[in-house]
Parts: structure tokens; sequence; C-alpha cells
């Protein structure tokens, strides 16, 4: 399964690939979650149906659930439910696990510039299918609408060390964008 996995996150995709779900991975471990077995199993599914069509959650929540349901202990539901938060990153409050997976995914929006940069430039080419205006209009609205959330990140660690990083990145995008 792992096989199958590593091979999905090394199709080419642009940014949702192996080194995103590296660096969800690492994530998990600074928020305490890195031996939660259903938050781990979650990480590696979230992404692994990204072939530019649509539900791709969805559809990655439904291959978790068809690859894990034999597998002896592991709360599969838990695991699907999880993966589908990744959709819009909008954990309930009391959700430990959900925030600690979507801040986990978010907090590429945290890293230093450059980083910052690579990741910008690998979701273009994630839709390098979608005329430049398009994209930048797209973009721009979907940025925007992340750094008008009251808090960028759920738990209390990604508040207290990424919200500020990420929201100078988002700012610095937008206007870029906007130019």
């Amino acid at each position: 399964m792992r096989d199958e996995l590593v091979a999905a996150y090394t199709t080419g995709r642009g940014y949702h690939d192996l080194q995103h779900l590296a660096e969800v991975l690492d994530r998990l471990h600074e928020l305490g979650r890195g031996q939660d077995t259903e938050v781990v199993l979650a990480a590696w599914f979230h992404d692994a149906v990204y072939d530019g069509g649509t539900d791709l959650e969805e559809r990655s929540a439904l291959l978790a659930v068809a690859r894990l349901t034999d597998e002896p202990g592991v709360d599969v539901d838990e695991v699907a439910r999880l993966v589908r938060l990744t959709a819009d990153h909008r954990p309930a409050g009391d959700d430990d696990r959900g925030q600690a997976l979507t801040d986990a995914d978010l907090a590429i929006l945290a890293a230093h510039p450059a980083r910052y940069d690579e990741y910008r430039r690998a979701v273009r080419t994630e839709y390098a299918h979608v005329p430049e205006r398009e994209f930048r209009a797209g973009r721009r609205a979907v940025l925007a609408d992340l750094a008008a959330r009251e808090h960028l990140f759920t738990t209390t660690h990604g508040r207290a060390h990424w919200d500020a990083p990420a929201r100078v990145n988002l700012a610095r995008e937008i206007a870029e964008l906007s130019a």
C-alpha cells in the first residue's frame, strides 16, 4: 500500500508530491500527532487522488476506505473523515485530529520565502492548463479567502508559530497577483 501511495505522489503533479507529503508528516510530528495512526494515514491518503478532476478529497477518502477496510485496528471511517476535512480546512473547534491534519496541510503557507516561492511555482505547474488571467484571478480569490479568516490555523501551535509568517506570504502573493 505504501508503494502504491508513493507512486501516486510521484506522478509529476507539481506541488502535491512526495515533498508535500513529507512536509505534512513532519508538521504532524511538530504538532504531536506523528504517532496517531488515523491522522498519519489520513495524511498519506489526503492527496492520493490528484488528477485535475473534481472531488479530489472525496475520491481520496474513498480510496482510503477501499485500501484500509481490512486493516486491523484502523478506524477507517475516521481516516476518511479526516481526509475530507482537507477540502476546506475548517475542522470543528473540538476536533483535535482534524485541526492537526488541516494545519499540517496548510503549514506551507508559513514557509520561509524561498520555499514559499517554490510552492507557488509548483501550484502554477499543477494548473498549467489554465490560462494565466484565469489562474491569477482564481488563485487571488483562494488566497483572499484564506487571508480573510480570523485564524489561518486552528491549533495553538499553528496560531503561535505559523499564522504571522503565513499572512506575510499571502499578502505578498496577493499583491503580486493583483499587479
